[in-house]
């Protein structure tokens, strides 16, 4: 099947960049340079990744991260190392801190995120984390400390801090504690550096939403749709996601992130307005019309690109990832698949995905989705421009 044409690419790279923004004027006070941090590329690493870079370099100290999940990976680092029965993405952790293990870190940094940081954070009950992944740090560390422990006959210092991203004024006194016996820290550096850390994932996300804007306005431009794809930050991951948002991108569709939708004022009055004025919904970043329980962060962000993606026109399909035995994700999908469908969006679903990658299966669904996409995409458009005010002066 012909490549439709070159399009714009929002795509994995930009998710695992380190360090996208440097401070003038930050001084560190204290030569932290012969410091190597190892922080595994896992789980909720992939939705704060910049503020951990943020955070460490604003202390002088070096942060290595882990390669993307591999069979591989898993394999040589991994095996033998699990214990307890769980999806393959927290199981995966293993060959992630064998791996760093190997690379002669000073100090594995693994935090227990307990709450993320949300762009719905005030608008729902709460936004906190699987439970199963919180706890996935203090579960697969004990698979390298039940026959010894490897993390101190390396001369590694395992560090696993509870962390709060929902209320971010605790960071700096949850960061502090963890880190203080390891490193001579003041908890005024602690304070200073959780500030840096979030300023760099607010900077980080406003750089990618800016990306996704561009890509918005593209297909408005030419008239062209594109695919969301509805999943966890974790699925950007190589070998969690088997890259299936990249297949779609060679037939020349643009690919979008749920997490890193546009959120600017304009555009979202445009698609949520007439809501919000007949009392619907209370803002453009209320759920609560078509999902009560919102307590988990990654599942208020799914059901929220779901009734942007039902509204915004030129997304004409929507890709669902999931992976085997996601517990969090099972009483979400009949849920998100009524609110895509709902204006006509077309809806597939990849589910219990996990360490294979069957790449031959993967094509062919593939193709059968963009045949349906390019049979349907203009009059799923036109249908949704219909329900529609006229187009903002933005997109014009």
């Amino acid at each position: 099947m012909k490549v439709i044409h070159p399009v714009p690419k929002l795509g994995i790279n930009y998710f695992i960049m380190l360090g996208i923004l440097k401070r003038k004027g930050e001084k560190v006070k204290k030569d932290r340079s012969g410091i190597k941090v190892g922080i595994p590329k896992f789980l909720n690493i992939w939705g704060t990744h910049q503020f951990w870079v943020g955070f460490f370099n604003h202390l002088g100290i070096k942060v290595v991260f882990s390669s993307d999940t591999s069979e591989e990976q898993y394999r040589q680092y991994g095996k033998g190392r699990i214990t307890m029965d769980s999806c393959f993405p927290v199981k995966a952790l293993a060959g992630h801190i064998g791996e760093l293990l190997a690379k002669n870190v000073d100090i594995l940094f693994v935090p227990m995120i307990y709450s993320l940081p949300s762009f719905l954070r005030g608008h729902v009950l709460d936004t906190v984390s699987c439970t199963r992944v919180m706890m996935a740090p203090e579960n697969i560390k004990a698979g390298f400390t039940r026959e010894k422990d490897e993390f101190s006959s390396r001369g590694v210092r395992f560090i696993s801090p509870f962390v709060t991203f929902g209320e971010p004024e605790l960071l700096p006194k949850q960061l502090y504690e963890a880190l203080k016996e390891f490193l001579d820290l003041s908890y005024q550096e602690v304070t200073q550096a959780v500030k840096h850390g979030l300023r760099s994932l607010e900077d980080f996300d406003a750089y990618i939403r800016g990306k996704s804007l561009e890509i918005v306005k593209w297909c408005v431009k030419e008239n062209k749709p594109a695919i969301l794809v509805l999943a966890r930050p974790y699925h950007m991951d190589t070998g969690i996601g088997h890259e299936i948002d990249v297949e779609f991108q060679t037939y020349g569709y643009p690919v979008l992130w749920y997490n890193y939708l546009p959120l600017d004022d304009w555009l979202l009055n445009w698609l949520f307005g007439q809501e919000v004025k007949a009392g619907i919904i209370k803002s453009p970043f209320d759920i609560s019309d078509v999902w009560t329980s919102s307590y988990s962060s990654n599942t208020n962000e799914i059901i929220w690109a779901a009734k942007f993606a039902c509204r915004f026109p030129w997304i004409t399909g929507v890709i669902r990832l999931s992976s085997y035995e996601c517990g969090m994700d099972q009483p979400t999908f009949t849920p998100v698949q009524k609110i895509v469908e709902s204006r006509g969006t077309l809806y597939f679903k990849f589910g219990e995905l996990d360490e294979t990658k069957p790449a031959g299966s993967i094509k062919i669904r593939v193709e059968t989705i963009v045949y349906y996409l390019e049979k349907y995409s203009a009059d799923i458009i036109n249908k949704k421009l219909s329900m529609l005010p006229p187009l903002p002066k933005e997109l014009s």
